[in-house]
């Protein structure tokens, strides 16, 4: 069994470490909350994030990075997208020099354009940063609900050796050696997310939330092949499985976020929402690569306030008629 670090205590990254500890693992968990690490430690929940559900009574947090660190081998990095460049950084002191690094957040850094893989290896140099996605919630795997996810790494071999070591009766992972596309699909589906909430919100109708999941899918598909993913992953767990999950069920924060932003509900008191961030960013990235994404193009002018819900769907049902699978660069959408 492995000794793991786990940095971050909201909902997945305690989600994950209750259930590497069931599973047998040496897991020990970082955060910067005092009183959080504590109520783990010692009350064994953390109902901020994951309500009444009750928690391994061996899992420990600890504030002190140094301690969490020591003699690690394998470190998930769980912070939120846009704190994982300083948590990397704060790490690097104490990172012992054999430790595996993967990343598990979804999201794009929204000042660099970066995945976090490659934020992770700019602060970590020298160390395999691999990453954990697919769909999944929080809630369904402290509890123990069977999930899939696919972990991705440079080398498959040590993807698939790695997914063996950190498979059980709760979690199956599958091995990919396409990082990008992981991160991709992982990133991109919480904008998509928002753009369907924002639509049942508005009360469009299931069809016409049937039809945003359908052409969001293929505009992550396209952005996602320009920036170097496979599209064969884009069609599997971390691409089109997690975007089915996250735009099925309120349980996701995006598609609340983009209910409440389409309902026209104060959005100031709900949780992070990872799309908010990576919309901005994921345009700018379409734009540079020269890809066509107008439903996400149209969910950045919702979120920015440019646009109102029924402003978005008359722009996006008065588009140019095109054929549904574009055979020239004349028939992109």
């Amino acid at each position: 069994m492995a000794r793991i670090c786990i940095l971050g205590t909201g909902a997945w990254g305690t989600a994950l470490a209750a259930a590497l500890i069931r599973q047998g693992h040496d897991a020990l968990m970082w955060g910067r909350n005092p009183a959080t690490c504590d109520e783990i430690s010692r009350q064994h929940s953390n109902k901020a994030y994951l309500g009444s559900a009750r928690l391994p009574e061996g899992l420990v947090a600890t504030t002190d990075m140094a301690l969490a660190l020591d003699r690690a081998e394998i470190v998930l990095f769980v912070v939120p997208a846009q704190s994982t460049g300083d948590v990397a950084r704060q790490a690097a002191a104490h990172l012992p020099d054999r430790a595996l690094v993967i990343a598990c957040a979804k999201g794009i850094d929204n000042r660099s354009g970066q995945t976090q893989s490659e934020v992770i290896a700019g602060q970590l140099p020298g160390h395999a940063v691999g990453v954990l996605s697919g769909p999944s919630f929080a809630a369904d795997v402290v509890g123990g609900l069977p999930t899939a996810l696919t972990l991705a790494m440079p080398d498959k071999d040590a993807a698939q050796a790695m997914a063996q070591s950190l498979s059980g009766d709760a979690i199956r992972l599958y091995a990919s050696d396409d990082i990008v596309g992981v991160q991709i699909g992982g990133s991109l589906k919480n904008v998509m997310a928002i753009a369907v909430g924002i639509c049942r919100g508005g009360g469009m109708g299931a069809s016409a939330e049937a039809a945003l999941i359908t052409r969001g899918y293929a505009e992550l598909v396209r952005l996602g092949v320009a920036m170097g993913a496979r599209a064969e992953t884009l069609m599997g767990l971390s691409g089109l499985g997690d975007l089915v999950l996250t735009c099925s069920s309120e349980l996701s924060r995006n598609f609340s976020y983009g209910i409440a932003v389409g309902s026209g509900r104060d959005v100031s008191g709900l949780k992070l929402a990872e799309g908010v961030y990576t919309v901005s960013i994921a345009n700018d990235l379409a734009a540079r690569h020269q890809i066509s994404c107008p439903v996400m193009h149209t969910a950045g002018l919702v979120l920015a306030g440019r646009m109102s819900a029924e402003e978005a769907r008359v722009a996006l049902m008065s588009r140019p008629i095109k054929p549904e699978i574009p055979t020239t660069s004349r028939d992109m959408p």
